[in-house]
């Protein structure tokens, strides 16, 4: 893929006003080493004077350069846009080497007298319009200088030929330094554009990933609810139908991609927990230690649901034993968040002995902790971990780490 694919169209002359500040960022820096070089000598205003022409030709002709790489290299390859560029500084180069020869005849010139001794003792002095020299004991001698237009023609050609050298490279400096200014910002779209797709893309992995969680609980509650009409436990259904209705209104009114407050997430969590504690009102005990100073952490939405949902699952579904779900947060450090939801029934099944890290293992860790570990790698990176395994003393336990910032992430 070449840049103009990855780059909108662009009209042509679409950056006029960056060529424009360049233009007269050039000139003006000409004018300060003309009217520097025009205090040096008696007469400065004439050569200021006479030097405005060439600005303001020079003016013109670099427009007109800038004008040639728009319209014939606009949408051409860099070597193009040079080959354009240096053409037509060539050109201008010519033309204002051309026009100063024209213009010098109807040029006053300064009176600016610069006097020197020769080696013979001579003493030369050149007004600028004629040059004086007085011999020791000898007739004073005045020469007057020739216009530039009564000079020979191979003469002129020669002037002109020195002009066009000198105007050619200040042509092709601008030329490269307007190109470089293209370039710089073409780099800088590019970049914009790159970092725009991959922030779509995670963010379409994200609401991926976030909306592989909603279906499964969604298939479990009714699941229960199914048993809990079965049994003829209606008012308990009803009950369900009331907190499933308000967990998901408050969830699904969520940006997948949007961070809440670690206190907004248990409120969910207590939302979900709610309606499990009316399918095991006897088997199930929680505990929720979350601290104040981290309760205004931020994270990504509904990043605890499958976790809980897990330890239900396999931690008080599998059992009549009375389980404990714990969900624990704390501060490690100034800069990140610890989390740890733990059941202590049984172990989800398929899991080995050894905790995990970051990597996935497909076997066993089902969409649940798949899809929090993906989520917090998409998010996070490398900033964020996943850990998961049975405990010791029984049961399972999931510990996410994670910036206590997001903007860390």
């Amino acid at each position: 893929m070449n840049e103009s694919q990855l780059l909108p169209s662009v009209r042509p002359f679409a950056d006029w006003r960056l060529a424009l500040r360049s233009i007269l960022a050039f000139w003006a820096l000409y004018l300060v080493t003309v009217v520097a070089r025009a205090f040096l000598g008696s007469d400065p205003y004439t050569v200021i004077l006479n030097k405005s022409a060439t600005i303001g030709f020079g003016l013109v002709l670099t427009v007109l350069i800038y004008i040639a790489i728009a319209r014939l290299a606009q949408h051409g390859s860099w070597r193009r846009r040079a080959i354009i560029a240096l053409l037509a500084s060539f050109v201008a180069a010519v033309t204002l080497s051309s026009l100063m020869i024209v213009a010098d005849r109807h040029m006053e010139k300064p009176d600016d007298e610069m006097q020197v001794v020769s080696e013979e003792g001579y003493t030369i002095t050149d007004t600028g319009k004629k040059v004086i020299i007085d011999r020791p004991g000898k007739d004073r001698v005045e020469v007057t200088w020739p216009g530039i237009n009564k000079l020979e023609p191979w003469i002129q050609f020669r002037v002109a030929a020195d002009g066009t050298v000198v105007w050619f490279f200040f042509f092709a400096a601008w030329s490269a330094f307007y190109l470089a200014l293209v370039a710089q910002g073409r780099t800088h779209q590019l970049r914009d554009r790159a970092a725009a797709a991959e922030k779509a893309a995670q963010s379409a992995q994200i609401r991926a990933l976030r909306y592989q969680v909603n279906p499964h609980f969604l298939f479990n509650t009714l699941n229960s609810l199914s048993s809990l009409v079965m049994t003829g436990r209606n008012d308990k259904a009803e009950e369900m139908l009331l907190a499933l209705s308000t967990f998901f209104r408050s969830s699904l009114s969520l940006d997948p991609s949007a961070d809440v407050t670690l206190a907004e997430e248990i409120d969910l969590q207590r939302l979900y927990l709610d309606i499990e504690m009316v399918r095991f009102p006897t088997r199930l005990h929680t505990i929720i230690d979350v601290p104040d100073d981290v309760a205004h952490a931020r994270l990504p939405a509904l990043i605890l649901q499958p976790l809980v949902e897990n330890a239900i699952k396999y931690g008080v579904s599998k059992t009549r034993d009375k389980v404990t779900l714990t969900i624990r947060a704390e501060r490690i450090g100034e800069k990140r968040l610890s989390l740890r939801v733990t059941n202590s029934g049984q172990a989800e099944p398929g899991q080995k002995p050894a905790r995990k890290s970051q990597g996935l293992d497909d076997h066993g860790t089902g969409v649940g902790i798949a899809n929090v570990c993906q989520r917090l790698e998409a998010r996070y990176g490398g900033l964020a971990t996943c850990d998961f395994g049975p405990r010791a003393e029984g049961g399972y336990e999931v510990h996410l780490t994670l910036p206590l910032d997001p903007r860390d992430g």
